[in-house]
């Protein structure tokens, strides 16, 4: 019997408790206290539908792709949906932009030693201190290897936000790449990538956005963005543990990938290295239909519904957002980082770093798993963020992270506990 899957409608208010019922994680317990899971940040929980695609595949089996029998020509009809599945998530242009990895931090690796092949001593990349490791390193070691000057693009450290002011200065004839984040993983920090990228190109260089964090909450448009490599992890939006990586298709055709022979030559099959998780794929084509579905309302085309859906889902979160910086501040000794203004709410993700006077964040963080509210403490992989805050040492902090299935009274929960706590 298949899985009924509940849709709202566009006169009703968002309600997480519809959508909370189509995933089963969300329904345990914890020492007698209903699971909180406020990990988002390091992954999201998956609704029954994606449990249901990748279980289907199995059953119905699935073989190589590229065979003249029934389960390869399903592989091949799994691997075609999830490339326009991903196409409309993104807005890309066609589906052979799409690229599937193992992750973001894989296709990440793979991506820069390509483009490096193109670097000469002596140019220049820049990276930023907001970003989690996963897009500084890669570029690091592949600039020590050509050669390559690193410049650093810096943050305030007050509300943690990106010193776009000053990458005008970083910027010039020598720079070839500009990697930069849609959204603090640590911190929450939204930046604004639109005009990063025009910048950088104006100095001809090339940009490579990690929407790693920004995907759950915000509508990605990598054609409003001219982004020209844009990369995302699907199990951080309700799906499974698979990375898809957005490239502009004249890129993806011209460089040279790092691949067995014999290799394709289509633009987005060229870089996709040994055989793919198929069954992950089933599953990433159902996260992106969830998330369409909730704005099934805006009619039959799905890029019109996860507009639609990241509307409704923004100002919702947007909601948790504030109740939460309102109820921090009644907790004794909690400092929240990041952006904390109330009227800066479209400026920041639900995604809260804060420490506990007197208590290390390992500490809160093992207080509140106790109590089955489930935070991650430490520095999780933003090792430049936690370095420029002068906490790498100290323990980093304790990430608190909001998505659409988390309810009011699930803030109150946290917000209660961390009261007990510093009382």
């Amino acid at each position: 019997m298949r899985y009924h899957y509940p849709m709202q409608t566009e006169t009703s208010s968002f309600n997480p408790v519809l959508l909370r019922a189509q995933f089963p994680a969300l329904q345990q317990t914890v020492n007698d206290h209903p699971a909180v899971f406020l990990d988002g940040p390091g992954g999201t929980q998956v609704p029954q539908r994606v449990i249901d695609a990748i279980s289907e595949a199995h059953t119905l089996g699935i073989s190589n792709h590229g065979g003249p029998f029934l389960t390869s020509a399903r592989t091949d009809a799994i691997v075609d949906a999830a490339r326009l599945a991903m196409m409309d998530f993104y807005n890309a242009r066609c589906p052979e932009e799409i690229v599937f990895g193992q992750n973001m931090t894989s296709l990440t690796f793979a991506i820069s030693r390509a483009i490096a092949r193109t670097w000469q001593p002596g140019d220049e990349i820049i990276v930023t201190r907001l970003d989690h490791d996963a897009n500084i390193s890669p570029w690091l070691m592949a600039a020590e290897d050509r050669g390559v000057t690193v410049r650093w693009l810096d943050f305030d450290p007050a509300g943690c936000t990106l010193r776009l002011d000053t990458l005008p200065e970083l910027l010039n004839a020598k720079t070839r790449l500009l990697a930069i984040t849609y959204a603090s993983n640590a911190v929450g920090s939204i930046t604004d990538v639109k005009r990063a990228v025009a910048l950088a190109h104006e100095a001809g260089a090339l940009t490579y956005v990690d929407s790693v964090h920004y995907a759950p909450h915000g509508l990605i448009d990598v054609q409003a963005l001219d982004c020209d490599f844009l990369v995302s992890s699907t199990y951080k939006y309700f799906g499974p543990h698979t990375g898809v990586l957005y490239g502009k298709y004249e890129l993806l055709d011209s460089l040279t990938a790092y691949k067995v022979r014999p290799a394709t030559n289509k633009p987005a099959g060229k870089w996709e290295t040994g055989t793919q998780s198929f069954e992950s794929l089933a599953g990433v084509t159902a996260a992106v239909n969830y998330l369409a579905a909730i704005g099934a309302a805006a009619g039959p085309e799905r890029r019109a519904q996860l507009k639609l859906a990241m509307q409704r889902i923004k100002e919702y979160e947007m909601s948790l957002s504030m109740q939460f910086l309102h109820g921090a501040t009644r907790v004794p000794g909690l400092r929240v980082y990041g952006v904390t203004d109330i009227e800066r709410l479209a400026e920041r993700t639900p995604t809260f770093a804060v420490s506990l006077a007197g208590h290390t964040p390992a500490g809160v963080a093992a207080y509140l798993g106790q109590k089955g509210i489930f935070v991650w403490d430490g520095h999780y992989y933003a090792i430049a963020v936690m370095e420029r805050l002068g906490l790498l040492d100290k323990g980093g902090l304790v990430r608190i992270g909001f998505v659409h299935y988390n309810t009011p009274q699930e803030v109150d929960q946290v917000l209660a506990a961390l009261r007990d706590l510093a009382g």
